[in-house]
């Protein structure tokens, strides 16, 4: 069987500064085509596209069946996914703001037992280097625990073309090398672990709503409290 990934772009910025806009774009597109080269079936996740209720309320928080439309789909989306590409710019230190807040609108129940791939960038120096030790912490919470292998692009308007395609004097060959090393890993582990979920229906229950289901054992009960 092909594995289904689904790659998140965490921007919703169409217009800039900085200059070019929509840099990420760039990002996605490149690692679209190095998943393209895998048996694998990829699909662009791209917040603009997404209609998500303002003021904020998550998928479980709507009795079910009773979700928006586009909210309900993207559920679907991301639990019938094998693994995820969470591709970010660096917003003070942290994952960008249109990135978290896409991801907070869905339980960790539907991202549980599956692989993610980070992936950072930036017009500057760092390449989102700072933001991924966030994104780290935040996508073992929802259960989708990263490969140890990362993606950062410094200077990502120097490397990609808007199609994704490399620029004149830029050494393809080895960001190739670069990309495939995560994007290897995220395939290794997404076959691996799709196939403990078909052969293990009885995993251990993935924290869903309440803060007791992770609480420490307490003889108090008027500790045990939703934090």
């Amino acid at each position: 069987m092909t594995e289904k990934l689904l790659v998140f772009l965490g921007s919703e910025r169409v217009s800039g500064p900085p200059r070019p806009a929509r840099l990420g774009e760039r990002v996605v597109a490149a690692c679209m085509t190095r998943l393209g080269r895998r048996d694998v079936d990829a699909a662009l996740i791209d917040p603009v596209e997404v209609d998500l209720p303002h003021p904020f309320k998550p998928h479980f928080a709507y009795s079910k069946g009773k979700a928006p439309e586009a909210m309900e789909r993207l559920a679907e989306e991301i639990e019938s996914a094998d693994g995820y590409v969470m591709v970010s710019p660096e917003y003070n230190h942290m994952m960008s703001p249109a990135l978290s807040d896409l991801l907070n609108h869905f339980g960790s129940s539907l991202f549980s037992y599956k692989p993610s791939a980070i992936v950072t960038y930036s017009a500057g120096q760092w390449g989102g280097t700072r933001a991924a030790v966030s994104m780290r912490t935040f996508l073992s919470e929802l259960g989708c625990l990263p490969v140890s292998a990362m993606i950062h692009i410094p200077h990502a308007q120097d490397v990609f073309a808007e199609d994704g395609g490399y620029l004149d004097g830029v050494d393809g060959d080895r960001w190739d090398g670069y990309l495939d090393r995560t994007f290897d890993q995220l395939c290794w582990w997404a076959k691996a672990a799709r196939e403990q979920r078909r052969r293990d229906t009885a995993r251990p229950d993935a924290y869903t709503v309440s803060a007791k289901e992770r609480d420490a054992p307490t003889d108090d009960a008027s500790n045990m409290t939703d934090r």
